[in-house]
């Protein structure tokens, strides 16, 4: 009744020819020797289809579109270089696994957030273009095309990484690959364990059609009496999820089947006396975006809960199914949720390869990158009081997840709780880690007197509920719980602690790239900041009035580059003065590293620095507007994109400003929403050493030929190759320049008898 996964996993798809003939091309690839001797290939991701800007002998119209590329289409680019980490043999095989299920989650996400965003605009009659001069349906139906290739190369990709797990002994097995033991081992299973679970619903005149949660997994089952022709439809959600697995491991073996096979095949349990004609599976995907009428609300907290209730009824934006989805019932369903042929997707194998994740969780360390440890910050081997060790010694950076968080961030939050001396702690939360040390540090501090005030962000996406629930925790322990600027995002990571020292009141301030988030700390490039300058303590203090009174902004900032009123003006200013102190002397140099680069406005701005004869270099993870190696325009602009181990989420802005130096770090990507809709803060890091570590730290990726992406003119990127055996990629020198320091520094720690050591510069 169901068919073999390894055999959905060969058929190719060509059900959406007739939206792209060459949907299912997957991006080229030039085969090469890695640095470790082995074949592998040196991928080059697709590129946009707007053609390239003509050379020109006056100056480039930078208002044209063809000049910017689209913020969608990038997005997608991003998820081939995602999804080639998963081709690339020398990941192994279950990290291979494991960025093929992360690519699954994130067009599940795609499709909730930008496809459901585009949806709304179109529903709405709206028909303005983008800068790069796309509608909304437009961008929907351009990002359809990629979509499809992308999915083909999945599709691919998830074959040979089965047929891979195979050989390591880990099957994923259909029911008719089963032994008659094996069979009635999972019927068991099912019935002590999954059965309970299960609720059929009928689909006929007396019962509609029923409710479809959000990427849920259902069976369509077409059965009917053995003494009737005439046929019925039922619908069957599969219970994945609250401790339910979507892959069922057979007692202790390591063959493992999907749970909608273990059911497909014991529909007699839930239908007993019936004649089973067909079970073909569905999945759907709902709109995440909705509308929050802040001005109107007396209780933002209430408005956002009733607007996460209205979000589950949300309209349905994709519909997948299997391969071999009946015509005409597929209509039928299609129909009844209301959805257009444009929005179904046909899929061979699994539906929501998102779930193939739960593999990599497997005690198979010989298929796994090795566990990786992180390091301590050098300066905080010290059992001194974190408050002593700032003030002394001076400001430290933090790297993450190079560097352990418990004992640097959550440190730094435990001992201001307990520290007699400290009168007040301030701080911002985005997202938070489900149990959190932190969060029980903050209500220790309150127990105790303290006075503890948090800004929660409940619009997170996809985490209000968790926020909301973390809110209400807060203030029933009499912590002083604000949400905010009224139609702004508060996304900026600073915490702010008030101490009596001996010489009177001082602020000690941490001011980071990354959430508060202990679990995403371990699997995030970041970059924090500890520090007790006066400015930044004085410029926090104003923050921190500004998001809990919501009144109008300080008019100046001492250090801080606050959004959203600051923060645009002072970057397009700074690449002005870069522009205009260039020289000989002292070339004009600009680097960012950031997510995503998509405001129109910072874009100009750098294209013109370029023409003018400023380098700039970027490091952007993901969305990039910009295009590189454009003559007379951008050939000093070079785009990277570093993907591997961990996920890159720092936020670093470089000026060379006549050899003046200036760098910035903090939360804030080019983003206009970044820009002009959300509280951010990007801080100074002055002091020379620190400077030094982050000069290290652009450098390490600039050159990196291991996992480095260099984007070229038409958008497309090409992955760097390596040129000796002996190079690394970011995430490894790192890691070792995390290890040597912690070893410096207990060397040296040993051998000063007393009193604070003082400040090396970073060797790396």
């Amino acid at each position: 009744m169901s068919e073999s996964v390894q055999t959905r996993l060969n058929h190719g798809e060509g059900a959406r020819a007739e939206r792209t003939k060459d949907s299912t091309a997957p991006a080229s690839r030039v085969d090469a020797r890695s640095a470790r001797g082995t074949e592998a290939p040196v991928f080059r991701t697709p590129a946009d289809p707007t053609p390239i800007p003509r050379t020109t002998d006056g100056p480039h119209d930078l208002d044209r579109p063809e000049y910017y590329l689209n913020r969608e289409l990038t997005w997608l680019n991003f998820n081939f270089r995602v999804l080639h980490e998963a081709e690339d043999p020398r990941t192994p095989v279950l990290e291979r696994l494991k960025f093929l299920a992360i690519v699954g989650s994130n067009l599940d996400e795609f499709f909730m957030k930008r496809i459901g965003g585009l949806k709304q605009q179109v529903e709405a009659g709206i028909t303005g273009r983008t800068v790069d001069g796309r509608t909304p349906g437009e961008q929907i139906e351009q990002g359809y095309e990629v979509v499809d290739r992308l999915e083909a190369r999945q599709r691919e990709l998830g074959r040979k990484i089965v047929a891979a797990l195979a050989a390591e002994g880990i099957r994923v097995a259909d029911w008719r690959e089963l032994t008659a033991q094996q069979r009635k081992w999972l019927r068991r299973h099912y019935v002590r364990n999954i059965y309970p679970l299960v609720t059929p619903q009928a689909t006929d005149p007396a019962h509609p059609f029923p409710f479809i949660s959000n990427l849920s997994l259902n069976l369509l089952v077409t059965l009917r009496y053995p003494d009737d022709e005439h046929s019925l439809v039922a619908r069957v959600k599969v219970p994945v999820g609250a401790g339910i697995p979507r892959l069922v491991r057979i007692e202790d073996s390591s063959v493992f089947v999907p749970l909608e096979s273990v059911m497909a095949n014991n529909l007699d349990l839930l239908f007993p006396g019936m004649e089973i004609l067909s079970c073909e599976y569905f999945r759907v995907t709902r709109n995440a975006i909705y509308d929050v009428e802040e001005d109107m609300a007396d209780d933002l907290l209430a408005l956002i809960e009733k607007g996460l209730r209205k979000q589950r009824l949300a309209p349905i934006v994709r519909l997948q199914v299997d391969r071999d989805f009946d015509p005409g019932r597929l209509q039928m369903i299609a129909g009844m949720l209301g959805l257009k042929d444009s929005d179904v997707f046909h899929g061979d194998g699994l539906l929501g390869l998102r779930d193939l994740m739960e593999l990599h969780d497997l005690p198979r360390p010989d298929l796994k990158d090795l566990p990786h440890q992180p390091s301590q910050h050098p300066d905080l081997l010290t059992e001194r009081p974190i408050f002593h060790i700032i003030r002394e010694e001076g400001p430290l950076l933090l790297h993450h997840p190079y560097q352990a968080f418990d004992t640097s961030v959550q440190r730094f939050v435990r001992e201001a709780a307990h520290d007699p001396r400290v009168r007040a702690i301030k701080m911002t939360f985005y997202r938070m880690a489900p149990r959190s040390s932190i969060i029980d540090h903050l209500v220790h501090a309150a127990r105790h007197g303290k006075q503890v005030a948090v800004v929660i962000e409940l619009r997170a996406r996809f985490d209000e509920a968790a926020n909301i629930q973390w809110a209400n925790a807060l203030a029933s322990h009499g912590i002083h719980v604000t949400y905010g600027v009224l139609g702004l995002k508060t996304h900026c990571k600073v915490t702010l602690v008030v101490r009596q020292d001996q010489d009177g009141l001082r602020r000690y301030a941490h001011v980071g790239t990354g959430n508060y988030h202990a679990g995403t700390a371990r699997l995030y490039c970041d970059h924090g900041i500890l520090t007790c300058d006066s400015a930044i303590g004085a410029d926090l203090t104003e923050l921190f009035n500004y998001l809990t009174t919501g009144y109008r902004p300080k008019r100046k900032y001492w250090k801080l580059l606050p959004a959203p009123k600051f923060l645009r003006p002072a970057i397009l200013k700074r690449i002005k003065r870069e522009i205009k102190v260039h020289s000989d002397e002292f070339p004009g140099h600009i680097q960012f590293q950031m997510n995503a680069l998509e405001d129109p406005e910072v874009t100009r701005s750098l294209y013109e620095a370029s023409a003018r004869g400023v380098t700039v270099d970027l490091i952007v993870r993901d969305s990039c507007r910009i295009r590189p190696g454009i003559p007379g325009l951008s050939e000093n602009i070079r785009v990277v994109s570093i993907v591997g181990r961990f996920l890159q989420h720092s936020r670093i802005y470089y000026f060379r400003n006549g050899g003046d130096e200036e760098y910035y770090i903090g939360s804030a990507d080019c983003m206009s929403r970044n820009l002009s809709a959300r509280v951010e803060a990007l801080v100074p890091v002055e002091d020379p050493a620190l400077r030094s570590e982050l000069r290290q730290v652009l450098d390490i990726q600039m050159s990196d030929r291991r996992c480095a992406w260099e984007m070229a003119a038409d958008g497309s990127y090409t992955q760097r190759t390596p040129v000796s055996r002996k190079q690394t990629c970011t995430f490894e020198t790192m890691i070792a320049w995390a290890h040597a320091r912690e070893f410096e520094g207990t060397r040296l720690r040993s051998r000063l008898a007393r009193g604070p050591r003082k400040r090396r510069r970073w060797k790396g």
